[in-house]
């Protein structure tokens, strides 16, 4: 049978329909700004870490990666918002591990933390460090553990909210080390070492992010940090694990997520993204100075990462007897 010249033409139209239909379609995104969701205030160690990358994300992709913050509920409503949000690359999460990793596993979440996010890429990890009032009397964390010890349920602790990290971290070196302690949680991490400083609360397990810019002034005394390793930061601070509790370890992480169904493309094109930058010196330089480890993982990868989270802090939370307040 012979085809005529228009119903070449017309082939050739479907062909190019197909075409565009197709993964190369992604090439074309971003079409107009993105929106990172920051599920806490501005300024803070999370919020500060989106800056950097939506800034390389800017200028790499031609669009503009816009900060929006959403804090409350320990970062649920962000969460949220950006679970019901449509997937088409538009809206991102940065997220940190308490939003998908223990928040969830402490109270029921209008979100499921697995189901309704597509990981994109890790960006990267902090420790946690014990943090004491320049007036606290313990130098060591071998003397902090002598004078809790002497004074059950009489000194308190500040964290940056109920089930936060801070507050599990130090649940779990108290459940280790046999202490007794009150716990004190505030509306966010600064709110916690501004009073620290202050000396309205003397101690604060905090992230090594916001506990940095006090140091080299004399305001807070650090001793212990939380990390597999010293921290290059301030490295004259021992482990917790080598201070006399061996294997403890608590990290945190921030990264990005997508809404679930999010197409693979562009999943895939922002954790390349993502990889590079971290390789970037001025990028590795500002997020050391924030006390973060870069990472830039792949999405699998950062799957893995949540998946065993969950796990290890499903069993941490058990151990600990943490509640939310």
């Amino acid at each position: 049978m012979m085809i005529g010249r228009r119903q070449i033409s017309l082939m050739i139209a479907a062909l190019g329909v197909v075409a565009f239909a197709s993964p190369a379609w992604a090439q074309a995104w971003p079409q107009r700004p993105v929106k990172i969701i920051v599920p806490f205030a501005a300024g803070g160690n999370t919020d500060s870490i989106a800056r950097v990358i939506a800034q390389r994300l800017s200028e790499t992709l031609g669009e503009q990666f816009v900060i929006e913050n959403k804090p409350g509920a320990n970062g649920a409503i962000a969460a949220e918002f950006v679970a019901r949000a449509p997937a088409d690359g538009y809206t991102l999460f940065l997220a940190a591990a308490p939003q998908i990793a223990t928040l969830p596993l402490l109270t029921k979440t209008p979100y499921d933390p697995v189901k309704d996010f597509d990981p994109v890429s890790n960006i990267g990890s902090n420790p946690f460090v014990l943090a004491v009032n320049a007036d606290f009397s313990a130098k060591t964390l071998k003397e902090f553990v002598e004078r809790i010890r002497a004074e059950p349920n009489k000194i308190p602790y500040a964290s940056g909210g109920s089930g936060s990290l801070g507050h599990l971290t130090m649940a779990l070196f108290l459940k280790r080390a046999g202490l007794e302690m009150t716990h004190v949680p505030y509306r966010g991490g600064g709110p916690a070492i501004a009073d620290t400083i202050a000396g309205h609360i003397p101690v604060y397990f905090a992230n090594l992010s916001e506990a940095l810019p006090h140091v080299a002034s004399g305001q807070l005394r650090l001793l212990a940090v939380s990390g597999v390793k010293r921290s290059a930061q301030i490295s004259d601070v021992p482990t917790v694990s080598e201070s006399g509790y061996p294997g403890f370890q608590s990290l945190t992480w921030n990264g990005i997520l997508a809404p679930a169904g999010t197409p693979k493309e562009i999943v895939n094109r922002v954790a390349h993204e993502v990889s590079l930058a971290v390789k970037d010196p001025v990028i590795v330089k500002n997020l050391t100075n924030l006390g973060v480890d870069p990472i830039g993982d792949q999405p699998a990868q950062f799957a893995a990462t949540i998946a065993t989270d969950i796990a290890i802090w499903s069993e941490t939370i058990k151990a600990a007897g943490v509640t939310l307040q």
